[in-house]
């Protein structure tokens, strides 16, 4: 119903900025004046779509008929939400400041953080970067090294006077094969870049021990 009143709505609009009678209108497409009128006021709901089309087409406005998200539907970055979702429950009770896609460099950046947590008390700030599946293992790296540089320039900004706080980035990356087989396959590249220990951060995200390399 509400859509044939938005459709009927906007061919009213059309043909009165064109200037167009509906007698003109109705006779342009083949229907009577009296129809064209009820579809106009919404009463268009058991109209053929070929009487639509045949409309704007007489109007030189393009017609286009689509389907809503299905609610039912997965969202298309559930996976990496849902990464997103565990890291920022995990952390919660450890008494982390949260801030889900932050802002990573200045203003005019679209760098963003998957995750950022902040401990004002201990003075640290870590960079929580979540990953489904990867498409690039060198860009993703490139792309944490360059946020590090951010974070450590906000730690000063945040630190004010006093010491800049610590930094620390972790990967969380989601259990599958494909994942466990690219860690395998190249091994020496991720303890070269992350030397820390995972359960070394896991208790200093969950219950604030001190963060590994």
């Amino acid at each position: 119903m509400q859509a044939a009143v938005k459709l009927g709505a906007s061919v009213r609009a059309g043909r009165k900025r064109r200037r167009i009678t509906q007698a003109a209108l109705a006779k342009a497409v083949g229907i009577s004046r009296q129809r064209l009128g009820d579809l106009e006021n919404g009463r268009g709901t058991a109209a053929p779509l070929e009487v639509w089309f045949a409309l704007a087409e007489a109007l030189g406005i393009s017609l286009r008929f689509e389907l809503g998200r299905d609610p039912q539907a997965e969202l298309r970055d559930a996976g990496h939400l849902d990464i997103q979702e565990l890291l920022l429950k995990v952390t919660r009770p450890a008494g982390w400041e949260q801030a889900f896609e932050a802002r990573s460099g200045r203003w005019g950046s679209d760098r963003s953080v998957d995750v950022r947590l902040l401990d004002r008390k201990g003075r640290r700030l870590v960079i929580g970067e979540c990953f489904n599946t990867f498409g690039d293992l060198g860009d993703a790296t490139r792309s944490s090294t360059r946020k590090i540089r951010d974070a450590e320039q906000q730690a000063v900004a945040i630190a004010g006077d006093g010491e800049p706080l610590e930094v620390g980035l972790v990967w969380i990356v989601r259990e599958s094969a494909a994942n466990r087989a690219l860690v395998a396959r190249y091994g020496h590249i991720f303890e070269s870049r992350f030397p820390g220990s995972s359960h070394g951060w896991l208790k200093a995200l969950t219950h604030g021990g001190p963060m590994p390399a």
